[in-house]
Protein backbone atom coordinates (compact mmCIF):
# COMPACT_ATOMS: atom_id res chain seq x y z
CA UNK A 1 0.00 0.00 0.00
CA UNK A 2 1.75 3.13 -1.29
CA UNK A 3 -0.28 6.32 -0.90
CA UNK A 4 0.29 10.05 -1.09
CA UNK A 5 -2.10 12.38 0.72
CA UNK A 6 -1.91 15.80 -0.93
CA UNK A 7 -2.35 19.07 0.96
CA UNK A 8 -3.78 17.44 4.07
CA UNK A 9 -4.29 19.70 7.06
CA UNK A 10 -3.10 17.80 10.13
CA UNK A 11 -5.15 17.98 13.33
CA UNK A 12 -2.86 16.78 16.11
CA UNK A 13 -3.24 19.01 19.20
CA UNK A 14 -0.47 17.16 21.07
CA UNK A 15 2.07 17.71 18.26
CA UNK A 16 2.89 21.40 18.01
CA UNK A 17 5.19 20.87 15.01
CA UNK A 18 2.43 19.41 12.84
CA UNK A 19 -0.81 20.68 14.35
CA UNK A 20 -2.83 22.78 11.87
CA UNK A 21 -0.08 22.47 9.25
CA UNK A 22 -0.97 21.59 5.65
CA UNK A 23 1.35 18.83 4.47
CA UNK A 24 1.76 16.02 1.96
CA UNK A 25 1.98 12.63 3.64
CA UNK A 26 3.70 9.70 1.92
CA UNK A 27 2.80 6.19 3.07
CA UNK A 28 4.68 3.07 1.99
CA UNK A 29 3.87 -0.45 3.16
CA UNK A 30 1.61 0.83 5.92
CA UNK A 31 4.12 3.30 7.39
CA UNK A 32 4.43 7.07 7.15
CA UNK A 33 7.79 7.58 5.48
CA UNK A 34 7.68 11.31 4.74
CA UNK A 35 5.73 14.41 5.79
CA UNK A 36 6.62 17.56 3.87
CA UNK A 37 5.19 20.72 2.34
CA UNK A 38 5.35 19.11 -1.10
CA UNK A 39 6.13 15.56 -2.19
CA UNK A 40 6.30 14.38 -5.78
CA UNK A 41 4.51 11.10 -6.47
CA UNK A 42 5.94 8.37 -8.69
CA UNK A 43 3.92 5.75 -10.55
CA UNK A 44 3.99 3.33 -7.60
CA UNK A 45 1.98 5.72 -5.43
CA UNK A 46 -1.78 6.24 -5.40
CA UNK A 47 -2.78 9.87 -4.99
CA UNK A 48 -5.44 10.87 -2.43
CA UNK A 49 -6.65 14.46 -2.75
CA UNK A 50 -10.16 14.83 -1.35
CA UNK A 51 -11.64 18.32 -1.13
CA UNK A 52 -10.63 20.25 2.03
CA UNK A 53 -8.74 17.17 3.25
CA UNK A 54 -7.94 17.03 6.96
CA UNK A 55 -6.29 14.13 8.77
CA UNK A 56 -5.93 13.08 12.39
CA UNK A 57 -4.81 10.03 14.28
CA UNK A 58 -7.35 7.24 13.82
CA UNK A 59 -10.50 7.42 15.93
CA UNK A 60 -11.54 5.03 18.69
CA UNK A 61 -14.98 3.93 19.95
CA UNK A 62 -15.35 2.04 23.23
CA UNK A 63 -18.90 0.71 22.76
CA UNK A 64 -20.01 -0.80 19.46
CA UNK A 65 -22.45 -3.65 18.81
CA UNK A 66 -22.84 -5.60 15.59
CA UNK A 67 -24.77 -8.89 15.61
CA UNK A 68 -22.62 -11.73 14.38
CA UNK A 69 -22.87 -14.46 15.55
CA UNK A 70 -26.60 -15.01 15.95
CA UNK A 71 -28.00 -11.65 14.84
CA UNK A 72 -26.45 -11.32 11.40
CA UNK A 73 -29.67 -9.71 10.13
CA UNK A 74 -28.79 -6.73 12.33
CA UNK A 75 -25.17 -6.49 11.25
CA UNK A 76 -22.25 -8.69 10.25
CA UNK A 77 -18.69 -8.18 11.42
CA UNK A 78 -17.61 -7.62 7.81
CA UNK A 79 -20.09 -4.83 7.03
CA UNK A 80 -19.87 -3.46 10.56
CA UNK A 81 -16.11 -2.92 10.27
CA UNK A 82 -16.56 -1.44 6.79
CA UNK A 83 -19.09 0.99 8.25
CA UNK A 84 -16.79 1.85 11.15
CA UNK A 85 -13.91 2.54 8.78
CA UNK A 86 -15.90 4.78 6.46
CA UNK A 87 -17.15 6.58 9.58
CA UNK A 88 -13.57 7.35 10.64
CA UNK A 89 -12.86 4.67 13.25
CA UNK A 90 -9.64 2.66 13.10
CA UNK A 91 -10.32 0.85 16.39
CA UNK A 92 -13.57 -0.27 17.98
CA UNK A 93 -14.36 -2.19 21.16
CA UNK A 94 -17.03 -4.76 20.34
CA UNK A 95 -19.77 -5.39 22.88
CA UNK A 96 -20.77 -8.98 23.74
CA UNK A 97 -24.21 -8.39 22.24
CA UNK A 98 -24.54 -11.61 20.24
CA UNK A 99 -26.16 -15.04 20.45
CA UNK A 100 -24.42 -16.91 21.91
CA UNK A 101 -22.47 -14.34 23.88
CA UNK A 102 -18.66 -14.62 23.97
CA UNK A 103 -17.95 -16.17 27.37
CA UNK A 104 -14.96 -18.37 26.52
CA UNK A 105 -11.55 -18.05 24.91
CA UNK A 106 -12.74 -19.82 21.75
CA UNK A 107 -15.48 -17.21 21.31
CA UNK A 108 -12.92 -14.40 21.51
CA UNK A 109 -10.68 -16.16 18.99
CA UNK A 110 -13.66 -16.50 16.62
CA UNK A 111 -14.44 -12.78 16.77
CA UNK A 112 -10.83 -11.78 16.20
CA UNK A 113 -10.44 -14.18 13.29
CA UNK A 114 -13.59 -12.82 11.64
CA UNK A 115 -12.09 -9.32 11.79
CA UNK A 116 -8.68 -10.09 10.31
CA UNK A 117 -7.46 -8.14 7.32
CA UNK A 118 -9.64 -5.07 7.81
CA UNK A 119 -8.62 -1.42 8.11
CA UNK A 120 -10.57 -1.12 11.36
CA UNK A 121 -9.28 -3.26 14.22
CA UNK A 122 -11.83 -5.08 16.38
CA UNK A 123 -11.12 -5.41 20.10
CA UNK A 124 -13.66 -7.76 21.69
CA UNK A 125 -15.16 -7.70 25.17
CA UNK A 126 -15.99 -11.01 26.78
CA UNK A 127 -18.95 -11.41 29.09
CA UNK A 128 -18.31 -11.06 32.80
CA UNK A 129 -20.47 -14.06 33.64
CA UNK A 130 -21.32 -17.38 32.01
CA UNK A 131 -23.85 -16.77 29.21
CA UNK A 132 -24.15 -13.21 30.53
CA UNK A 133 -26.69 -14.40 33.06
CA UNK A 134 -25.16 -12.73 36.10
CA UNK A 135 -24.59 -15.87 38.18
CA UNK A 136 -21.08 -17.35 37.73
CA UNK A 137 -17.91 -15.68 36.50
CA UNK A 138 -16.91 -16.56 32.95
CA UNK A 139 -13.40 -17.61 31.88
CA UNK A 140 -11.97 -14.12 32.39
CA UNK A 141 -8.27 -14.98 32.44
CA UNK A 142 -8.49 -17.30 29.43
CA UNK A 143 -10.45 -14.72 27.45
CA UNK A 144 -7.91 -12.06 28.33
CA UNK A 145 -5.11 -14.29 27.03
CA UNK A 146 -7.07 -14.76 23.80
CA UNK A 147 -7.45 -11.03 23.22
CA UNK A 148 -10.44 -9.80 25.22
CA UNK A 149 -9.86 -6.19 26.32
CA UNK A 150 -12.42 -6.25 29.13
CA UNK A 151 -15.48 -7.97 30.55
CA UNK A 152 -19.10 -6.84 30.36
CA UNK A 153 -22.57 -8.31 30.62
CA UNK A 154 -23.89 -5.94 27.98
CA UNK A 155 -26.61 -3.61 29.32
CA UNK A 156 -27.20 -6.02 32.22
CA UNK A 157 -26.69 -4.61 35.71
CA UNK A 158 -24.68 -6.72 38.14
CA UNK A 159 -27.32 -7.15 40.83
CA UNK A 160 -25.15 -9.44 43.00
CA UNK A 161 -22.75 -7.19 44.92
CA UNK A 162 -20.57 -10.11 45.95
CA UNK A 163 -20.17 -11.16 42.32
CA UNK A 164 -18.81 -7.72 41.43
CA UNK A 165 -16.48 -7.86 44.43
CA UNK A 166 -15.09 -11.24 43.37
CA UNK A 167 -14.76 -10.13 39.74
CA UNK A 168 -12.75 -7.04 40.67
CA UNK A 169 -10.51 -8.99 43.03
CA UNK A 170 -9.90 -11.74 40.49
CA UNK A 171 -9.30 -9.40 37.54
CA UNK A 172 -6.69 -7.48 39.55
CA UNK A 173 -4.36 -10.44 39.11
CA UNK A 174 -4.05 -9.83 35.36
CA UNK A 175 -4.98 -6.13 35.10
CA UNK A 176 -8.42 -6.93 33.71
CA UNK A 177 -10.98 -4.19 33.11
CA UNK A 178 -14.41 -4.93 34.60
CA UNK A 179 -17.50 -3.16 33.22
CA UNK A 180 -20.64 -2.57 35.27
CA UNK A 181 -23.79 -1.23 33.66
CA UNK A 182 -25.20 1.64 35.80
CA UNK A 183 -28.80 0.69 36.51
CA UNK A 184 -30.42 -0.45 39.76
CA UNK A 185 -33.21 -2.63 38.42
CA UNK A 186 -35.18 -2.56 41.65
CA UNK A 187 -35.46 1.22 41.36
CA UNK A 188 -35.78 1.33 37.57
CA UNK A 189 -38.35 -1.46 37.47
CA UNK A 190 -40.02 -1.63 34.08
CA UNK A 191 -39.21 1.99 33.26
CA UNK A 192 -38.49 2.81 29.62
CA UNK A 193 -38.09 6.61 29.63
CA UNK A 194 -36.62 9.29 31.84
CA UNK A 195 -38.76 9.81 34.93
CA UNK A 196 -40.22 13.30 34.65
CA UNK A 197 -42.97 15.47 33.24
CA UNK A 198 -42.72 14.18 29.71
CA UNK A 199 -42.86 10.48 30.61
CA UNK A 200 -45.81 11.17 32.92
CA UNK A 201 -47.69 13.14 30.27
CA UNK A 202 -47.19 10.30 27.78
CA UNK A 203 -48.12 7.57 30.22
CA UNK A 204 -44.67 5.94 30.02
CA UNK A 205 -43.05 4.26 33.00
CA UNK A 206 -40.07 6.26 34.19
CA UNK A 207 -36.45 5.45 35.02
CA UNK A 208 -35.33 7.88 37.75
CA UNK A 209 -31.81 9.28 37.88
CA UNK A 210 -31.66 7.62 41.28
CA UNK A 211 -31.51 4.20 39.60
CA UNK A 212 -28.23 5.14 37.94
CA UNK A 213 -26.70 6.97 40.88
CA UNK A 214 -27.45 4.19 43.39
CA UNK A 215 -25.83 1.54 41.21
CA UNK A 216 -22.77 3.70 40.59
CA UNK A 217 -22.44 4.50 44.30
CA UNK A 218 -22.56 0.79 45.15
CA UNK A 219 -20.03 -0.10 42.48
CA UNK A 220 -17.62 2.57 43.65
CA UNK A 221 -17.84 1.46 47.29
CA UNK A 222 -16.98 -2.07 46.17
CA UNK A 223 -14.12 -0.78 44.00
CA UNK A 224 -12.74 1.15 46.95
CA UNK A 225 -12.76 -2.09 48.98
CA UNK A 226 -11.28 -4.38 46.32
CA UNK A 227 -9.03 -2.22 44.20
CA UNK A 228 -8.82 -3.18 40.53
CA UNK A 229 -10.05 -1.43 37.40
CA UNK A 230 -13.68 -0.49 36.81
CA UNK A 231 -15.32 1.05 33.77
CA UNK A 232 -18.88 2.38 33.98
CA UNK A 233 -20.28 2.53 30.45
CA UNK A 234 -22.95 4.86 29.08
CA UNK A 235 -23.76 7.16 31.98
CA UNK A 236 -26.66 9.57 31.49
CA UNK A 237 -27.05 11.63 34.69
CA UNK A 238 -25.00 14.40 36.33
CA UNK A 239 -25.54 12.76 39.73
CA UNK A 240 -23.68 9.63 38.64
CA UNK A 241 -20.94 11.66 36.98
CA UNK A 242 -20.37 13.55 40.23
CA UNK A 243 -19.93 10.26 42.08
CA UNK A 244 -17.29 9.18 39.55
CA UNK A 245 -15.52 12.51 39.93
CA UNK A 246 -15.37 12.09 43.71
CA UNK A 247 -14.07 8.53 43.34
CA UNK A 248 -11.27 9.71 41.06
CA UNK A 249 -10.25 12.28 43.66
CA UNK A 250 -9.87 9.39 46.09
CA UNK A 251 -7.50 7.71 43.67
CA UNK A 252 -9.82 4.91 42.55
CA UNK A 253 -9.08 3.39 39.15
CA UNK A 254 -12.43 4.14 37.52
CA UNK A 255 -13.45 5.46 34.11
CA UNK A 256 -16.78 6.19 32.48
CA UNK A 257 -18.33 6.92 29.11
CA UNK A 258 -21.40 8.67 27.77
CA UNK A 259 -23.34 8.07 24.54
CA UNK A 260 -23.15 10.94 22.06
CA UNK A 261 -26.95 10.94 21.70
CA UNK A 262 -27.33 11.65 25.44
CA UNK A 263 -25.31 14.82 24.91
CA UNK A 264 -27.28 15.94 21.87
CA UNK A 265 -30.88 14.88 22.44
CA UNK A 266 -33.32 15.14 25.34
CA UNK A 267 -36.50 13.42 26.48
CA UNK A 268 -38.50 16.06 24.62
CA UNK A 269 -37.90 13.90 21.54
CA UNK A 270 -40.26 11.34 23.08
CA UNK A 271 -43.17 13.68 22.37
CA UNK A 272 -42.97 12.36 18.82
CA UNK A 273 -43.54 8.82 20.14
CA UNK A 274 -40.82 7.71 17.71
CA UNK A 275 -39.23 4.45 18.87
CA UNK A 276 -35.91 5.50 17.30
CA UNK A 277 -35.44 7.60 20.44
CA UNK A 278 -35.85 4.64 22.79
CA UNK A 279 -32.45 3.93 24.31
CA UNK A 280 -30.94 2.41 27.42
CA UNK A 281 -30.05 4.53 29.34
CA UNK A 282 -32.91 6.81 28.31
CA UNK A 283 -32.61 10.33 26.98
CA UNK A 284 -32.68 12.71 29.94
CA UNK A 285 -33.62 16.39 30.39
CA UNK A 286 -32.14 19.43 28.68
CA UNK A 287 -30.55 20.42 31.99
CA UNK A 288 -28.95 16.99 32.27
CA UNK A 289 -27.57 17.21 28.72
CA UNK A 290 -26.02 20.64 29.37
CA UNK A 291 -24.37 19.37 32.56
CA UNK A 292 -23.02 16.30 30.78
CA UNK A 293 -21.52 18.40 27.97
CA UNK A 294 -19.69 20.45 30.62
CA UNK A 295 -18.46 17.26 32.29
CA UNK A 296 -17.04 16.09 28.96
CA UNK A 297 -15.30 19.43 28.42
CA UNK A 298 -13.75 19.25 31.90
CA UNK A 299 -12.51 15.70 31.36
CA UNK A 300 -14.64 14.22 34.15
CA UNK A 301 -16.28 11.92 31.61
CA UNK A 302 -13.45 9.92 30.09
CA UNK A 303 -14.96 8.71 26.83
CA UNK A 304 -17.71 9.59 24.42
CA UNK A 305 -19.15 6.68 22.47
CA UNK A 306 -21.62 6.09 19.68
CA UNK A 307 -23.04 3.13 21.66
CA UNK A 308 -23.78 1.88 18.15
CA UNK A 309 -26.67 -0.63 18.42
CA UNK A 310 -28.11 -1.93 15.14
CA UNK A 311 -31.63 -3.39 15.30
CA UNK A 312 -33.73 -4.72 12.46
CA UNK A 313 -36.93 -3.01 11.43
CA UNK A 314 -39.21 -5.47 13.22
CA UNK A 315 -37.69 -4.41 16.55
CA UNK A 316 -38.35 -0.71 16.00
CA UNK A 317 -41.53 -0.41 13.92
CA UNK A 318 -43.79 -1.41 16.81
CA UNK A 319 -45.46 0.39 19.73
CA UNK A 320 -42.99 2.41 21.78
CA UNK A 321 -43.36 0.18 24.85
CA UNK A 322 -42.56 -2.94 22.80
CA UNK A 323 -39.70 -1.51 20.73
CA UNK A 324 -36.07 -2.48 21.20
CA UNK A 325 -33.51 -0.17 22.78
CA UNK A 326 -30.78 1.49 20.78
CA UNK A 327 -29.68 3.55 17.81
CA UNK A 328 -26.88 3.27 15.29
CA UNK A 329 -24.36 6.08 15.59
CA UNK A 330 -21.04 5.36 13.87
CA UNK A 331 -21.94 7.29 10.71
CA UNK A 332 -23.03 10.40 12.62
CA UNK A 333 -20.45 10.59 15.43
CA UNK A 334 -18.21 13.25 13.90
CA UNK A 335 -20.98 15.41 12.47
CA UNK A 336 -22.85 15.31 15.79
CA UNK A 337 -19.90 16.07 18.08
CA UNK A 338 -18.98 19.12 16.00
CA UNK A 339 -22.41 20.54 16.80
CA UNK A 340 -21.35 20.58 20.45
CA UNK A 341 -17.58 21.07 20.50
CA UNK A 342 -14.77 22.72 18.56
CA UNK A 343 -12.89 20.73 15.94
CA UNK A 344 -9.85 20.29 18.18
CA UNK A 345 -11.97 19.11 21.11
CA UNK A 346 -13.91 16.76 18.86
CA UNK A 347 -10.73 15.13 17.56
CA UNK A 348 -9.33 14.87 21.07
CA UNK A 349 -12.50 13.09 22.20
CA UNK A 350 -12.47 10.71 19.24
CA UNK A 351 -8.82 9.73 19.69
CA UNK A 352 -8.67 9.25 23.46
CA UNK A 353 -9.29 6.06 25.44
CA UNK A 354 -7.14 3.40 23.81
CA UNK A 355 -4.85 3.19 26.84
CA UNK A 356 -7.79 2.23 29.06
CA UNK A 357 -8.20 -0.92 26.98
CA UNK A 358 -4.50 -1.68 26.56
CA UNK A 359 -4.53 -0.65 22.90
CA UNK A 360 -1.43 1.01 21.46
CA UNK A 361 -1.49 4.79 21.17
CA UNK A 362 -1.64 6.29 17.68
CA UNK A 363 0.71 9.08 16.58
CA UNK A 364 1.26 11.01 13.36
CA UNK A 365 4.93 11.21 12.42
CA UNK A 366 7.59 9.91 10.09
CA UNK A 367 8.35 6.28 10.90
CA UNK A 368 4.99 5.75 12.60
CA UNK A 369 2.40 3.22 11.48
CA UNK A 370 -0.15 4.89 9.21
CA UNK A 371 -3.36 4.88 11.24
CA UNK A 372 -5.21 7.93 9.98
CA UNK A 373 -8.73 9.29 9.69
CA UNK A 374 -9.54 11.51 6.70
CA UNK A 375 -12.30 14.11 6.85
CA UNK A 376 -13.67 17.53 5.91
CA UNK A 377 -14.63 19.38 9.11
CA UNK A 378 -16.49 22.19 7.34
CA UNK A 379 -18.97 20.35 5.15
CA UNK A 380 -22.56 20.74 6.38
CA UNK A 381 -25.42 18.48 5.35
CA UNK A 382 -28.61 16.81 6.54
CA UNK A 383 -28.27 13.14 7.46
CA UNK A 384 -30.53 10.92 5.36
CA UNK A 385 -31.16 7.19 5.08
CA UNK A 386 -29.10 7.10 1.88
CA UNK A 387 -26.03 7.91 3.98
CA UNK A 388 -26.54 4.97 6.34
CA UNK A 389 -23.87 2.36 5.76
CA UNK A 390 -25.05 -0.05 8.47
CA UNK A 391 -27.22 -3.05 7.59
CA UNK A 392 -29.83 -1.81 10.08
CA UNK A 393 -31.34 1.64 9.61
CA UNK A 394 -32.47 2.46 13.18
CA UNK A 395 -31.01 5.94 13.51
CA UNK A 396 -32.35 8.75 15.69
CA UNK A 397 -30.13 11.14 13.70
CA UNK A 398 -32.21 11.03 10.49
CA UNK A 399 -33.09 14.54 9.41
CA UNK A 400 -30.50 16.10 11.72
CA UNK A 401 -28.04 18.75 10.58
CA UNK A 402 -24.43 17.54 10.58
CA UNK A 403 -21.20 19.50 10.57
CA UNK A 404 -18.27 17.52 9.27
CA UNK A 405 -17.97 14.77 6.68
CA UNK A 406 -15.77 11.67 6.96
CA UNK A 407 -13.92 10.28 3.95
CA UNK A 408 -12.67 7.14 5.69
CA UNK A 409 -9.48 5.66 7.14
CA UNK A 410 -6.04 4.39 6.27
CA UNK A 411 -4.94 1.82 8.83
CA UNK A 412 -3.49 -1.64 9.37
CA UNK A 413 -2.04 -1.63 5.86
CA UNK A 414 -5.53 -1.15 4.36
CA UNK A 415 -7.82 1.62 3.21
CA UNK A 416 -11.54 2.04 3.81
CA UNK A 417 -12.51 5.14 1.88
CA UNK A 418 -15.69 6.48 0.38
CA UNK A 419 -15.78 6.85 -3.37
CA UNK A 420 -14.33 10.07 -4.73
CA UNK A 421 -17.71 11.18 -6.07
CA UNK A 422 -19.15 10.88 -2.54
CA UNK A 423 -16.28 12.91 -1.14
CA UNK A 424 -16.43 15.43 -4.00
Amino acid sequence: MNLLLKSAKIIAPSNSQLHLKKRDILIRNGKIVQIAASIEADKSVKLIDFKNLHVSAGWFDSSVSFGEPGYEERETIDNGLRTAGKSGFTDIVLNPNTMPVPDSSSDIVFLRNQAKGRATALHPLGTLTVKGQGSDLAELFDMRNSGAVGFYDYKQAISNSNLLKIALLYARNFDGLVHSFPRDNQIAGNGIANEGKIATSLGLKGVPALAEALQVARDLYILEYTGGKLHIPTLSTPQAVQLVQEAKKKGLDVSCSIPIHNLLFTDEKLLEFDSEYKTNPPLRTASDARSLVKAVEKGIIDLVTTDHSPLNIEEKRVEFEQAGYGTIGLETAFGSLQRLFSLETTIELLTRGRDRYGIDKVEIGEGEEAKLTLFDPDREYTFTEEQILSASKNSMFLGEKMKGYVYGVIANGKTELKKKKDGR
